[in-house]
């Protein structure tokens, strides 16, 4: 058997077959979530099949080769994300999308994939170069610095929902990298306490939009009056969709005639597709499919986080973590802006939402962790080198269980007698 058709054999067919079910219903949700728009629903659906088959090659590239050789790729991706980034703040459109060759994407997207990357290898290479560069307090600092510039170059542009992601991400990069609990405690308690500053002084300078995001979503949560054809139409009507479509729901690509709001135009049809895909799949396959969909994102984390438990390294340990932490992250944010337990923010849903260049990321996230499964058993190059310790009788040196008599003793034969 060749290595690569041993490597091919060798995945996780579970979390593949999971994340394809997932792509699959996403261009089939895609078809009547953007069916208002002026190129119809099934141009989108080809659309968003052409950039599954690009993510297709993009994931079984990553799967096949060695998760390690990303420590070569990490940091100029990292550095480029960072560039992307500078140009994007500078582009004049509301989104901060990048164009290239005709293809739209947002760079802040890009930049939490190489920056998770990017602290997988810090974390596992560093201790290697001097025992104080593996201190919690060192790693602490080296984990802050990387996370801190792009979130703030995301929080300038005005992006809150993509900002947060990166709190969950770096919460788990530290607390899989070692960082005792005591130190993540006393983060989590000072990030309380600046929550009142930040909101009343410096996001106001910042993002207006944000503000005023989080008051209207704190009157609607305590039944004050609002603007249903202003500010809070979008989270008004969302939430009717949402709770009208009971167990069976209205039915795929419903009519007016059949009770649909996303028919009447009523949930935002310009990003239906994209960002409030939920509420299209809430309204037309009502409780019950929004709870398969919930559920089959619940199997892809925990089946990722069982790859992560066999991961051979610290690097794999922290990649495979920080992906789940992202999926959850875009999952909570994007299904609870529907169901009103956050506010609304443009952040899409992981596979389903219409997003060539996010789809094709998720894909090669899914790969990564693939790669991790595939070569939990191989031998890292460093440790191949070691030489390893052999005792006269051909064992490992450990300690033997004397027979008959309960203890051990590394210095003691195990026959009884005047030997």
């Amino acid at each position: 058997m060749t290595p690569l058709l041993r490597k091919i054999l060798g995945m996780n067919w579970v979390l593949f077959l999971l994340m394809a079910g997932m792509v699959v219903a996403g261009v089939y949700f895609i078809e009547s979530a953007a069916r208002h728009l002026p190129q119809g629903g099934e141009y989108y659906g080809e659309r968003q099949k052409l950039w599954a088959m690009l993510g297709t090659v993009v994931f079984f590239g990553t799967a096949l080769i060695d998760y390690r050789w990303i420590k070569y790729l990490a940091l100029p991706m990292y550095l480029a994300g960072l560039g992307l980034m500078v140009a994007a703040m500078f582009v004049d459109n509301e989104v901060h999308q990048l164009s290239f060759a005709g293809i739209r994407f947002q760079p802040a997207q890009f930049m939490v994939v190489a920056g998770f990357l990017a602290m997988a290898v810090v974390l596992q290479e560093l201790p290697k170069l001097h025992p104080l560069l593996g201190l919690p307090i060192v790693k602490v600092s080296i984990v802050a610095l990387m996370a801190l510039v792009p979130f703030a170059m995301v929080a300038k542009m005005g992006d809150m929902g993509s900002a947060l992601v990166w709190l969950p991400v770096v919460g788990v990069v530290m607390l899989i990298g070692g960082v005792p609990f005591r130190y993540l405690s006393l983060m989590v308690l000072l990030g309380l306490a600046m929550i009142p500053p930040l909101f009343f002084i410096v996001l106001p300078t910042q993002s207006e939009r944000g503000t005023n995001r989080i008051e209207l979503y704190l009157d609607m949560l305590n039944d004050r009056p609002v603007d249903i054809r202003g500010d809070a139409y979008a989270p008004h009507y969302i939430g009717i969709a949402m709770g009208k479509a009971g167990w069976r729901g209205a039915g795929h690509m419903a009519t007016s005639n059949e009770g649909s709001l996303h028919d009447k135009k009523y949930i935002p049809w310009k990003t239906a597709h994209n960002d409030f895909i939920f509420a299209v799949i809430g309204e037309e396959h009502g409780f019950r499919g929004g709870m398969i969909i919930v559920s089959v994102y619940g199997l892809l984390l925990i089946g990722s986080l069982w790859v992560a438990f066999y991961s051979r390294d610290l690097s794999g340990q922290v990649v495979v973590c920080a992906v789940c932490a992202l999926f959850l992250a875009h999952v909570f944010e994007n299904i609870g802006m529907h169901i009103r337990i956050m506010p609304i923010t443009g952040i899409p849903l992981p596979f389903l939402s219409y997003s060539g260049t996010f789809l094709m990321m998720c894909m090669f996230m899914m790969g990564l962790i693939q790669s991790v499964w595939i070569h939990r058993h191989d031998i890292p190059v460093e440790d191949q080198t070691k030489p390893v310790r052999v005792s006269r009788r051909g064992k490992q040196p450990g300690m033997q269980k004397l027979r008959g008599q309960g203890r051990t003793n590394p210095n003691e034969g195990t026959k009884r007698g005047g030997t």
